[in-house]
Parts: structure tokens; C-alpha cells; sequence
């Protein structure tokens, strides 16, 4: 008998000071067993659209332990399989310690084409596979205890060789959609090539992750206005596009989001532990009607969540699904995901983290410009003015917080009400952490008391901004932008912000993956990109690009107004790899 193949995985989502969360896919309906030296774990499979998914509870595991596991199908060792991940170290679960600082790894857009000197020279080296590298060279360093994913996991609208192959493989990729995805199979494949690289599919079973999606998941732009989602309705492929998104972003990124109270009290996840006939589950058309639910009612279903390490606090806020886009009452987010979201603003931890795809503080030039263009797109210089402003919204992807003014200023308000300390003891930081514009940088709003709010950008993953569009960008940004963006937003009638805040590093465009680390010092951040050495590109070295670190409120370094220090940042531009042998 054939054994069962895995086909994806296994990936290593949420985990706590006793649980673990294991994810596979494989190839037929099965059994599956998560094996430690001491005891085993088991789940059976559920399907959808023909593919088989499992997701095993391991439980009572010690705090601050560290496990190795082994990962079986019918009776059938898979995991570690020797011709995907051989040379790499067993792949372990470790616990969280009590009272222990968080240490978090992000990062967002990543795209999936080959290894190869033309796959680098098209795409850069991948940032998360310089790092998986690494830590097989060198795990004398803490290993984060989260890596967080900020959307554009995968790209629906822009497809590589590889997935258009396989499209082709299927049906005329001449017709609509063309070379985008179309239904459930397509994503399928399209996870399998994200993430089926060695080093990859190491680092994902051996690291926790927590993923958010961003419009790339879908479609550009996705949900930037009522007149884009009017156009995408009207095609033929849409509806089949939305439902097969939203379906195989539950199975293959949400899903391991939820800790076993959450998805305890999830519907679909009852469905499948509560299934007791011996055949294989089938989820596929319940789990299209919930994708369709979720896309025309957002406040249905809430992809957000909350976790809390000790005295730090995670919030992953949904900045796609949830928005309100009709023009009377745009909003970024509905009411009731802004009441959940201000439910959980509070103080009493020592960081506020908000991870939310799309930056909140924009450098202010684009700031300005995305809040000028909604006005304009809103009818505020006439009707013809109007249809300019949303032809630049859809055509210069204006559509981030700056562009739902309402959800901006709302959110604002909380982020200082919780650093004033009016939401319970403020915090060191109200951090902001965020991807998608393909550039990274750090800003800070100016204030003389209270918690410091930051903003930390960390994008792309391998998917870098060219370089034409690098010094549009910073033209946009900077320099003489910010006031000549405030008089057009002004012209428009565009309130003034609720604050001010500066870009206080950056930006630089490599491909990066940030390591966030509550220390003693403060909140550490780096920035850690791949270099090739020795044209050796499928083995390449990981260089830091910048770090800083933000000192604790009432330290000597602290600052009293709205600067960090430049003693407290340092910046690496040069291609220095940390030492270590080549394996």
C-alpha cells in the first residue's frame, strides 16, 4: 500500500505556555499522528474541494519546554521527510515561559518564484529563507517566540510562470480571469508553491505564525471603494474569486490563528470535531457559503484577533474584509469591529502592538495625499473632480488608513487616549506594525508625555518595489511632499490630523524580515535581509540592514520630546553576514 503523501506542512501555528497547534495537508482522506518522545497526538481529516487538511491539538506540554515531534499518516512516518528537509534539525515545539519578554518576528508580500539566480534577479533574495538558513547555521540566538505574517501571503492578481503553467494545465488562461486565480484548485497550488521550500517548510514547523491577509491575497486594491467593488461585481469570475479567497484563506492561514478557546467556539471548526460518521468530512459547500456570507456581511465573521504574552499585547486588526464602502459612511472599519478593537485598547500592558497591514502613519506626504483623494473621490471639488479622485484612488492604490479619514481619526484617538493613560496604566509604546508598501521605515508621533506611538514597517518579504517607483516614492514621502500635501488636503477641507509624527528611520527597500524584542534597554528592532555569497544563491547569508532601539520611558536615554536619540539607532547598510560555516 502506497502511503499517504503530506502534501503541505506540517506548520507550527499557535502555541502557548502548554498547547501547540500543528496544520498539514495531504493527499487523501487519513489519520493523522503528531508523535513526541513521549507521547502522541491525533486528528482525522476534513476535506474541501477535494484537498484533505488537518489540524492536530497537541496539549500538556510543559511551560518553556521544547519538544521534537515526528509526523505520521496511517501508521506512516511523513515528517521529517528526507527528500524535502534533509540536513535540516528536527523540528521542535517550544513553549512560552512565563514572564518572559516577547521576541516577534514580521514581515509582509512575499512572493513564490524559484531560488535561482533569475528568480533573485526578478523577485531579490527571499528574506525569510536567508533566515531559515541561518538559524540551521547558528541557533545559539533566542528564536522569536511568534513570526507574524501581514498579508500578501500569496499573490491572486499576479501570477508566477510556475502557476500560470498550471493554470494553463486547466483551462484557457486567454479567458477571464486569465492568468489570476479563478476558483479553490488554483489557491490550493498557489499555497503549495509559497510554501513548499525546504528551508521554508522547515522554519514554518519549528517557529509559531500568525497571519493577517492583505488585497494581494484576493486583488489589488481589494475593497477600496464601492465603484471598485461595483466593477469587480460585474465580471464573470468575481463571486467565484471572493468565496474561493476567503474559504482557502480559513483553512490555510486562519484557521491556526485561533487558540483552542477560539476555535472551540468557531462554527466550522465545531462542525469538524463534532463529526463522528466514519466517512471523511466534506466542508466544500458549507465553507463556500460561509466565504459568500462573510464577503456581502462582514460583521458575520471577525478575522481580527487578540493575544496577550504576559505583559505585552498583540492586536491583528482585519483592514480588508471589515470595511464599510458605501460613500455616505465609509469607514476602514464597521462598527462592530471598531467596537472590538476599542474594547481591547487598553493600558496595563508594557507594549500596545497593533498589527495591521496596511500602515496607519503613512510618511506624510502620502498621508495627506490618500486624505485629499478621498475628499476629492467624495464629491468635495464637484462630480468630475470626483471621478478623477477615484481613477488616481484605484490607479496610485490610495486606499490605506489615510484614505477612511473616519476610521483614521477614530483610531487615533484611541491609540492616544491608551497613551495618556485614560484606558488603564500607558504603556512604554503604542506600536503600530505593518507591511504592504513594499519600503520599511519607522515613524513617531511628536509628544512631550505619556507613552511613545510608533509606527514599524517591515515590507517586503521578496517582492521589492522598482526601482523607478523607489524614487517616486520617495519624492511622494518626503521632503517638500508633507506641506504641499497638507495645502491640497486643506483645499479640500480636510481636518488636520489629530496629531503630528515624522519618519525617524528610513525608508530602505530591501527585502526584509524585522525582529521585534521587549529588552532591558527598550524595544529592540532589526531589519534582516538575504546576500548571496560566492554566487552560491540557493545557500544565501543573512546581512542586517538597520536596527534601533527605542528606549524605556524615564531611562536616561528617553527622550523628553518627539525625537529618538541618534545614540539610540544604529543603521547597516553594507552586505554584512553574520559569521558562521556554510553548510
Amino acid at each position: 500500500m502506497t502511503p499517504t503523501p503530506l502534501v503541505l506542512g506540517p506548520m507550527l501555528r499557535y502555541v502557548d505556555e502548554t498547547s501547540a497547534s500543528i496544520w498539514v495537508e495531504v493527499g487523501a482522506a487519513a489519520h493523522v499522528l503528531v508523535r513526541s518522545p513521549e507521547r502522541s497526538w491525533d486528528a482525522r481529516t476534513f476535506a474541501v474541494h477535494g484537498h484533505h487538511y488537518a489540524l492536530v491539538e497537541v496539549d500538556g506540554l510543559e511551560p518553556g519546554s521544547v519538544t521534537s515531534y515526528t509526523v505520521e499518516v496511517d501508521g506512516h512516518q511523513v515528517w521529517p521527510d528526507p527528500g524535502s528537509v534533509a540536513g535540516f534539525p528536527p523540528s521542535t515545539i517550544a513553549t512560552r515561559t512565563p514572564g518572559t519578554p516577547l521576541r516577534l518576528a514580521f514581515g509582509s508580500c512575499r512572493t513564490s518564484v524559484p531560488h535561482t539566480r533569475e528568480g533573485n534577479r526578478t523577485h531579490g533574495i527571499d528574506a525569510m529563507r536567508a533566515y531559515a538558513l541561518e538559524r540551521t547555521r547558528d541557533d545559539s540566538s533566542p528564536r522569536p517566540d511568534l513570526v507574524l505574517f501581514l498579508g500578501d501571503q500569496v499573490y491572486a492578481d499576479s501570477t508566477s510562470e510556475e502557476m500560470q503553467r498550471f493554470i494553463s494545465g486547466r483551462r484557457d488562461i486567454e479567458e477571464e480571469p486569465g492568468a489570476e486565480l479563478k476558483d479553490y484548485e488554483e489557491y490550493a497550488h498557489l499555497y503549495k508553491l509559497a510554501w513548499s521550500d525546504g528551508a521554508n517548510r522547515w522554519l514554518l514547523s519549528t517557529l509559531p505564525s500568525a497571519m493577517i491577509f492583505d488585497d494581494h491575497d484576493i486583488r489589488d486594491d481589494w475593497n477600496a471603494s464601492m465603484s471598485w467593488k461595483q466593477e469587480m461585481e460585474a465580471t464573470s469570475w468575481w463571486q467565484d474569486r471572493i468565496v474561493a479567497g476567503l474559504a482557502s484563506y480559513w483553512v490555510y492561514q486562519h484557521l491556526g490563528n485561533m487558540s483552542p478557546d477560539q476555535r472551540a467556539e468557531d462554527r466550522i471548526w465545531q462542525r469538524i470535531v463534532n463529526h463522528r460518521h466514519a466517512g471523511e468530512l466534506d466542508l466544500s459547500e458549507e465553507l463556500d457559503a460561509f466565504a459568500d456570507r462573510a464577503d456581502k456581511d462582514p460583521a458575520s465573521y471577525r478575522w481580527s484577533y487578540c493575544r496577550d504574552f504576559d505583559d505585552t499585547r498583540l492586536i491583528v486588526v482585519d483592514s480588508r474584509v471589515s470595511r464599510v464602502l458605501a460613500p455616505e459612511a465609509r469607514a476602514l472599519l464597521g462598527e462592530e469591529e471598531t467596537a472590538w478593537l476599542d474594547q481591547r485598547m487598553v493600558g496595563g500592558f508594557r507594549h500596545l502592538l497593533v498589527g495591521t497591514s496596511l500602515p496607519f502613519l503613512l510618511p506624510l506626504g502620502l498621508h495627506h495625499l490618500e486624505s485629499w483623494d478621498e475628499a476629492l473621490a467624495q464629491g468635495a471639488w464637484g462630480s468630475r473632480a470626483g471621478r478623477l479622485g477615484e481613477k488616481l484612488r484605484q490607479g496610485m492604490d490610495l486606499e490605506h488608513w489615510a484614505a477612511f479619514q473616519h476610521s483614521f481619526r477614530t483610531v487615533a484617538l484611541m491609540a492616544t487616549d491608551v497613551a495618556d493613560g485614560n484606558r488603564g496604566p500607558a504603556p512604554e509604546t503604542v506600536t503600530f506594525l505593518s507591511g504592504d508598501v513594499h519600503f520599511s521605515y519607522v515613524a513617531e508621533v511628536g509628544r512631550t508625555s505619556g507613552s511613545r506611538i510608533l509606527q514599524v514597517v517591515c515590507s517586503p518579504i521578496r517582492n521589492p518595489l522598482p526601482w523607478l517607483l523607489r524614487s517616486s516614492t520617495g519624492i511622494l514621502s518626503y521632503a517638500v511632499a508633507a506641506p504641499l500635501g497638507a495645502l491640497l488636503a486643506h483645499s479640500a477641507k480636510v481636518p488636520n490630523p489629530p496629531f503630528r509624527w515624522r519618519t525617524i528611520r528610513g525608508p530602505w527597500f530591501d527585502n526584509n524580515l524585522a525582529v521585534l524584542e521587549d529588552t532591558a534597554d527598550g524595544l529592540t528592532l532589526s531589519w534582516q535581509a538575504g546576500t548571496v555569497e560566492d554566487d552560491d544563491y540557493l545557500h544565501p547569508r543573512l546581512r542586517e540592514v538597520a536596527a534601533m532601539t527605542v528606549p524605556r520611558r524615564g531611562s536616561r536615554n528617553a527622550p523628553g520630546g518627539d525625537a529618538v536619540p541618534e545614540a539610540t539607532l544604529s543603521t547597516s547598510t553594507g552586505a554584512r553576514a553574520r559569521r558562521g560555516r556554510r553548510r
